[in-house]
């Protein structure tokens, strides 16, 4: 559940105000208050502000385009209402809402230097908003229901669907008239059909000023059901803007900025550990480089010394100290292939040895394979010697062949270094 404080802005000037704190359920959280910005900005208590301007100094009406939102939205607000605003659209602000079911979507309109006026006296109080809404959009939708709230000389309007604005030194019925929500009487004085529902919010003082315009309503519509405002319009106000209802003026060069130093300051403290990390990584890294170069220069010179004792007139510089080892060995008649002949006789000997009833009929050798032709009474002891040459993993013996000749098997293995 989030609670918000509202403040209320009750006068042109921007220094008279109310607030009261309320949450998203429409629940009071705190008795309104008055008094100044500075005051307000004491209640505040990192909890989300959302300010109510005078509905007066705010055009709020609706606009039908085929425009999802965004910034083809923004673009394209100023050339949809440029004849609904006596200025000139370039020193207007415009900010729209979301859709209402209709399709239409509620739109505000504000004097550039009017809204940058009233940001201006919000952060001088320490205030930062978290929206800014015409007071109007604080009269409840009823769908079906015209609602009304009388505040002194002020009328808020809504016809429960897409109409709502606000009259100033007007009555009730003046509203319902301008919305054109008032039958005409017919020429013989008779009363039309009743039609049409109406609530109304309103003081004491403004039920008992207005009471011939309530007796003259209750004529013309089906019902009039009148509500009274104890403290005032503000927390009626308050718990519907609250909700999520009204427009936002601060959307486009007055939208809320990304500020990433808040969303980057918790993790801060783990930054700071993975670069400390990085850091002694990198230098035990070039700890490590420094000790291995130091190492192959004192080999290099090492072998570099070595070589002089046998080559002595071989002066060059040593690059390729293994291409140079093999030279040497070349030279000397050794061989620099593995031995892998003799071994693997070896390794057949000890497995004829265990399986006596074969004989080896013939050996060849060739690029470090050697196959071996056997004579054996059956397959099984075939591969009791294969297995016997495998055993040690220095070889890898596999059978090739087997046929039968009488009553004697003739095979074939071949034997290669294990891991080949």
């Amino acid at each position: 559940m989030a609670e918000f404080v509202v403040i209320r802005v009750a006068s042109e000037n921007g220094r008279e105000v109310e607030w009261i704190v309320v949450d998203d359920n429409g629940t009071r959280r705190s008795p309104p208050a008055a008094g100044t910005l500075s005051e307000a900005a004491a209640s505040v208590r990192n909890r989300p502000v959302i300010v109510l301007l005078p509905a007066t100094e705010i055009l709020t009406t609706t606009v039908d385009l085929p425009v999802r939102g965004g910034a083809r939205l923004n673009a394209a607000l100023p050339y949809a209402l440029e004849e609904q605003v006596a200025a000139d659209v370039d020193d207007m602000h415009f900010a729209a809402g979301d859709r209402h079911e209709s399709g239409i979507r509620p739109v505000a309109a504000i004097a550039r230097t009017t809204l940058e006026a009233w940001i201006e006296q919000l952060e001088e109080a320490g205030i930062q908003p978290w929206k800014l809404v015409p007071e109007n959009y604080g009269v409840a939708r009823v769908p079906g229901t015209m609602s009304v709230l009388v505040d002194g000389s002020r009328i808020m309007f809504n016809d429960g669907e897409d109409v709502e604005f606000v009259l100033e030194g007007a009555t009730p019925s003046d509203a319902l008239v301008a919305a054109g929500r008032l039958s005409d009487r017919h020429d013989d004085g008779d009363v039309p059909e009743q039609s049409g529902h109406l609530v109304v919010w309103c003081s004491a003082e403004d039920e008992e000023r207005l009471s011939h315009d309530w007796i003259a309503l209750r004529h013309e519509l089906s019902s009039v059901d009148i509500n009274l405002l104890p403290d005032g319009a503000l927390p009626r106000l308050a718990v519907t803007v609250a909700s999520g209802q009204g427009v936002n003026l601060l959307q486009g060069r007055y939208g809320p900025k990304a500020d990433y130093g808040s969303w980057l300051r918790p993790w801060r403290n783990v930054a700071i550990l993975l670069l400390g990390l990085g850091v002694v990584g990198l230098a035990a890294k070039g700890v490590d480089y420094y000790r291995l170069t130091g190492e192959q220069a004192s080999l290099k010179t090492q072998f570099t010394a070595e070589l002089r004792q046998i080559r002595p007139g071989d002066n060059r510089e040593i690059l390729d100290p293994v291409g140079v080892v093999t030279s040497i060995k070349r030279s000397l008649g050794a061989t620099t292939a593995p031995q892998v002949f003799l071994p693997s006789l070896r390794e057949l000997s000890a497995a004829i040895a265990q399986n006596s009833s074969a004989s080896v009929e013939a050996i060849s050798y060739r690029a470090g394979v050697i196959d071996v032709r056997l004579s054996s009474p059956d397959v099984e002891t075939v591969g009791n010697i294969q297995k016997a040459i495998s055993a040690s993993g220095a070889f890898n013996a596999s059978i090739q062949s087997t046929d039968k000749v009488a009553d004697r098997i003739n095979s074939r293995i071949q034997i290669r270094e294990g891991g080949s």
